[in-house]
């Protein structure tokens, strides 16, 4: 369910109301991208171009919204296992759903900081359904001998996380595309030295609309 549709009380909300709500949802979106958790009401009206009194009609709370948003993202990251799972190649499989996990984390401070464990969202339920499926994902993909076999999941979620870079470090500055340079020699690490399958060049994914 989008997050527009969490945030309607009824399924046939005003088309005035629905408008309203799915700016808010851009608005916040963009905000928690941009500055992570800790996004406010005011920020987001401004952004939405409406004032805190229509934010407050037609949301109950910017916890609310924000968790509304976090959940359609998670959602449509347990899609992108699914749409992995299609991929017959389990080495490609696994590498591509990387590539696009690793990236919606890199694109949003909030979402980042939110799979970190920040905040106090009610994320578990969706958290727990991602999880199941990219477990399921990667023991495909050691069953299959891409995977070392010394690894479990919990190693491979740790591992996974790291590829999002500080913004400098040692007095130099992160490159635009640090994380996948990151990803590719941490991906090297979780291969199978047997295979001999490259990481394939996936078109880079935005997060939902």
């Amino acid at each position: 369910m989008s997050a527009v549709e969490q945030l309607l009380s009824t399924g046939a909300a005003r088309a005035d109301a629905r408008r309203n709500v799915a700016r808010l949802v851009a608005a916040a979106r963009a905000a928690l991208d941009e500055q992570g958790l800790g996004v406010t009401t005011r920020e987001i009206a401004h952004r939405a171009g409406v004032g805190l009194g229509t934010v407050h009609r037609r949301v109950p709370s910017v916890e609310k919204l924000i968790g509304a948003i976090l959940i359609d993202t998670i959602d449509s990251m347990a899609e992108l296992v699914t749409e992995a799972a299609r991929e017959p190649d389990p080495w490609l499989a696994f590498a591509g759903f990387a590539e696009s996990y690793v990236q919606l984390r890199a694109a949003s401070c909030g979402l980042h900081a939110a799979l970190a464990g920040d905040g106090d969202l009610n994320l578990g339920g969706p958290l727990d359904r991602l999880r199941d499926e990219v477990t399921a994902l990667i023991q495909r993909t050691q069953d299959a001998g891409a995977i070392r076999t010394d690894l479990d999941p919990h190693d491979v979620f740790f591992v996974l996380a790291t590829a999002i870079p500080a913004e400098r470090t040692m007095g130099l500055l992160a490159r635009p595309d640090q994380w996948r340079r990151n990803l590719g020699v941490l991906l090297d690490g979780l291969r199978n030295a047997a295979v001999t399958t490259p990481s394939a060049q996936f078109t880079p994914v935005k997060p939902p609309a």
